[in-house]
């Protein structure tokens, strides 16, 4: 049945295409309320699309722009149930003249590498979902689905899914699934396939510290006078010690070091450290001594100040000891390090080091921890062979730097692992004028997952 798919993925190559050249002319711009008629097209096309592949859809209304729903059966009764996510909506294409064509008039272009898609939302996310679509399409024309499959596509990713949340709730046991997937990631290079397995969470506090009533003249007064900046200074340096480690008690709990298989594949990663940092006017690596530039990215934990306020910021000077100083922290968590034990340790931490008359005010702007497929999954490792069988390199695991919130959501309120598993590319322009995606990522992608939903129903 996959060779059979495969071959269906193979010859409607033409009519794939033109498929998504209908889903990308549509501006689903999700931010300007002018467009929302058009996000509602390009759901109602969707749905359209899934209905005549077989799967029950529909477009059910948020309280913003709509989500796609769609199921369908596989071909025997014991398979596996998997839900696949993405979005439709796109962000704005401003600056429209730095474009070399309309961004929502989609057209393919040669380049030196290859065949590229050009158009808004080529890449992020249309592309990457109709990969999906195309190889339930390809399994449908060949006899059908290997696996139970959800969809859920929504319109609102590119502002935050502020209708995502209430719809989980109102609809978890409908979505609920044996595995979620998500096709919103990249590839390592243009040839090797990756998964991300790692998700960093994050801690974001606030602290205001006060001193004296009011502001003060620094010729009268300073001095005897504590100064809220000064305080603050030293508390941001006593954060890291000489190694670069983060110094919150408790803070490293839960941190766990990498297997020694993942260690050597990243070691083994062609990835030049010193042009990633040149790249943005840097030359030496920071943060934790004795850690490579992708473990720090990848797998560590840090501890960042945001901002700094205090006294006065505008032109010239003006000779005053501030009443209050602010900063706004940010900590990245990796593993089974807890949200909340870490903001009571840098509150404690904080207010610890404060010397008489002075005072600390906390806020916090939100916590999550971090999401991690364990490394001995199973889906893991089927879908590594799929991918492995599709594009003849073994695949990457990768970390992400940042959170996915969705990945979060379908851990949290559903209870799923998530395979993450994209075919963009780093230089695909996603949120920049002249957005691209690969036809190579576009072909290879939907026999990718042709191969990863027949592995996971094995």
């Amino acid at each position: 049945m996959l060779d059979a798919a495969l071959a269906k993925i193979d010859a409607n190559r033409d009519a794939a295409l033109a498929r998504l050249f209908a889903l990308v002319a549509i501006p689903s711009i999700s931010t300007d309320p002018a467009y929302a008629g058009d996000c509602l097209n390009a759901a109602e096309w969707l749905a359209t699309e899934l209905g005549a592949l077989g799967f029950d859809a529909s477009v059910r209304p948020t309280a913003g722009h709509p989500m796609v729903v769609g199921k369908a059966r596989a071909r025997r009764k014991g398979a596996p149930h998997v839900l696949f996510y993405g979005h439709y909506d796109v962000q704005p294409p401003d600056p429209l003249d730095l474009w070399e064509n309309p961004p929502f008039e989609p057209r393919l272009v040669e380049t030196p590498h290859g065949k590229e898609i050009l158009g808004r939302g080529t890449s992020d996310d249309k592309g990457q979902l109709m990969t999906f679509i195309e190889a339930c399409r390809a399994f449908r024309d060949a006899g059908g689905l290997p696996c139970h499959v959800s969809v859920l596509l929504e319109g609102e990713e590119e502002t935050g899914s502020p209708s995502l949340p209430a719809f989980l709730a109102a609809n978890k046991d409908e979505l609920k699934a044996d595995l979620a997937l998500v096709c919103d990631t990249s590839m390592w290079d243009r040839t090797t396939p990756a998964i991300t397995t790692m998700l960093r969470g994050l801690v974001l506090e606030e602290v205001v510290v006060r001193g004296a009533d009011r502001d003060l003249h620094s010729g009268m007064f300073g001095g005897p006078a504590i100064n809220p900046i000064h305080v603050l200074a030293l508390i941001i340096a006593d954060l890291h010690d000489e190694n670069g480690r983060v110094t919150l008690p408790g803070f490293y709990e839960g941190v766990y070091e990498l297997p020694v298989e993942i260690a050597e594949q990243w070691r083994k990663l062609p990835f030049n450290a010193r042009h990633f940092l040149e790249e943005v006017g840097l030359s030496v690596p920071a943060g934790e001594t004795g850690r490579s530039v992708l473990e720090m990215i990848w797998s560590r934990p840090t501890c960042d100040v945001n901002g700094i306020i205090g006294g006065y910021t505008g032109k010239g000077s003006k000779t005053v000891l501030p009443a209050r100083a602010s900063a706004k922290f940010s900590f990245r968590l990796v593993g089974a390090q807890d949200p909340e034990k870490i903001a009571a340790s840098f509150r404690s931490f904080v207010k610890a080091r404060l010397p008489a008359d002075c005072q600390a005010e906390f806020a916090s702007h939100g916590a999550s921890g971090a999401l991690q497929l364990p490394f001995d999954s199973k889906p893991l490792a089927q879908a590594r062979q799929a991918l492995r069988e599709e594009w003849g390199k073994e695949a990457v695991l990768t970390g992400s730097g940042g959170s996915i919130p969705i990945v979060g959501a379908f851990k949290r309120d559903l209870h799923m692992d998530t395979l993450m598993i994209g075919f963009g590319l780093d230089d695909d322009r996603i949120h920049s004028p002249n957005e691209k995606y690969e036809l190579s990522s576009f072909h290879k992608g939907a026999r990718s997952w042709a191969r990863i939903l027949a592995a996971l129903a094995a």
